[in-house]
């Protein structure tokens, strides 16, 4: 395992304790962008990480229920200023990262996806190109690059970003954990 590397999670629904149970320290950020650039940057002043590794759960309409999957570009799903002729996605007057942050892969064995990232739970089609949500994962990946940090991210498809997806979510946290333990216990 990477010793210079810091493990992030939005919450601890998502570890189950299972990490913790076997020894894994974990920083949790909480739910959404603001929460997630702040734990991030705070995780990264105090460990000192050059990798930082991000595991969680997501929806997708792409992905089967119960995959992991790795995420190799972050967009903002929610940034919209199209009233002002921008496309959806992009910031303006950001010309340091542009509207997609590429990550480079880590787990070869694994799917690859786009992650659109937001401050809502998605139940529908994203305004922008992605094929799974979240709710931290761009805020991380911005950060990181702000700091020169290696982010890689995996997360388990809890359900299908659709009408049922705040009940399947729940339903399947405890495999999600499992699996990303399992992943984790890999590296």
């Amino acid at each position: 395992m990477m010793s210079d590397m810091a493990l992030i999670m939005a919450l601890p629904n998502e570890s189950k304790g299972l990490f913790e149970a076997v020894g894994i320290d974990v920083h949790y950020s909480g739910i959404g962008k603001v929460n997630a650039a702040f734990k991030a940057f705070e995780v990264i002043q105090k460990t000192g990480c050059t990798t930082l590794l991000n595991l969680g759960t997501a929806g997708s309409s792409h992905f089967q229920a119960h995959e992991l999957v790795e995420v190799t570009r972050f967009v903002q799903r929610d940034m919209d200023v199209s009233a002002l002729g921008f496309e959806v996605g992009v910031t303006p007057m950001d010309q340091e990262y542009p509207a997609a942050i590429d990550l480079a892969p880590y787990f070869q064995h694994l799917s690859q996806g786009i992650c659109g990232t937001g401050d809502s739970f998605e139940t529908a089609t994203p305004k922008v190109a992605c094929n799974l949500v979240d709710m931290e994962g761009y805020a991380l990946a911005k950060v990181c690059k702000k700091l020169n940090v290696r982010l890689i991210s995996v997360k388990y498809i809890t359900d299908g970003a659709d009408g049922a997806a705040h009940l399947d979510w729940q339903e399947n946290l405890l495999l999600g954990a499992q699996k990303l333990l399992k992943l984790y216990q890999s590296i």
